[in-house]
């Protein structure tokens, strides 16, 4: 078994609003499902991807109000990628970033590719990272209906950066368990602070990688606003599913079972540092109950919650998305 990359990654907000206009007027991402988080329903979880929502495009939002600042430290997803489809790309996002007054780094090298670092409105990291020379698994289809120009619009996920203490139990678990691969390595760009690990599955490239940093200097993260909550992995179907579920078990990792989360199935454990791992399936997909051309219009409720929509809709607030699409 193999995944067949990064499904979606999930972080935390304390602004739904301003996270929506955060991510798609100024990133250009298209908001696919504004539904609420299933384990809270006072509070929204919102989903921006590609054009459909493909599987490996899907950044997710937890919205808690009041949420204190993310405090960055081990044991934490201390980064996420995007991908743009070429080096000249990043140039358009560098003065785009100046226009808007975006915090932003200079674009430098980072595992082979061209990459441009930002944060958003809550501090949260980011690389932007050039597909031009990427192969790999396949991008998205970037948003049509966006601000941002096709040939420099955000296609999906990129590598996801875990930061701990100790990585080998951490690589163990990449290698031995889930079937990952040692792919290279680069520098770290900090003093004395060693090389970041790269570790591959699937097809590889930029959409089905794992960086391992290890840092020895800092403290355990405080999950906040600005801080990623967890990563989930590809798998093709309930079937292959089961066969993780039964491996993990084997394995003796406490873990949630059998999710099923309606837009797909996930089960959910956590790695020997202390990082969220989520093994996710691609479908049924976000078109489930919403037409294609409406994704992220409405509330969208998977069926055991629609009993409740009127309770949950009277403790939102609204985003007033309708006006946008």
């Amino acid at each position: 078994m193999m995944f067949k990359g990064i499904h979606h990654v999930s972080a935390m907000t304390s602004k739904a609003a301003q996270n929506y206009d955060f991510y798609t007027k100024v990133l250009g991402m298209r908001l696919i499902k504004k539904t609420v988080n299933q384990d809270d329903t006072s509070v929204y979880h919102l989903f921006y991807g590609d054009e459909k929502g493909n599987p490996g495009t899907e950044l997710t939002f937890f919205e808690i109000p009041n949420l204190a600042p993310n405090r960055e430290g081990v044991s934490s997803i201390s980064a996420l990628s995007l991908r743009v489809p070429s080096d000249d790309s990043l140039q358009y996002w560098v003065e785009r970033f100046d226009e808007l007054q975006v915090s932003h780094g200079e674009i430098m090298e980072r595992a082979g590719r061209k990459a441009l670092e930002f944060r958003d409105f809550e501090s949260q990291r980011f690389f932007l990272v050039s597909d031009e020379h990427n192969e790999g698994v396949k991008a998205g289809t970037p948003w049509k209906k966006g601000p941002i120009p096709l040939e420099h619009a955000i296609v999906g996920l990129g590598p996801v950066q875990l930061t701990v203490r100790k990585p080998q139990p951490t690589i163990r678990v990449l290698t031995e368990i889930m079937g990952f691969r040692a792919s290279g390595q680069f520098s770290s760009h900090l003093e004395n602070q060693p090389d970041i690990l790269v570790f591959e599955t699937g097809e590889g490239g930029s959409g089905a990688e794992v960086h391992v940093e290890e840092r020895t200097d800092l403290p355990v993260q405080r999950l906040g606003r600005g801080g990623v909550h967890h990563v989930a992995f590809r798998v093709d179907d309930e079937e292959e599913l089961y066969e993780w579920i039964n491996k993990v078990n084997e394995s003796r990792f406490q873990n949630s079972g059998f999710v099923d989360r309606f837009y797909f199935k996930s089960l959910y454990f956590r790695e020997p540092n202390g990082i969220l791992f989520e093994l996710a399936t691609d479908g049924p997909g976000f078109d489930t109950d919403e037409h294609i051309d409406h994704l992220g219009e409405s509330l969208a409720l998977p069926p055991f919650l629609e009993p409740q929509r009127a309770e949950i809709e009277a403790r939102l607030k609204p985003l007033d998305t309708s006006l946008d699409q």
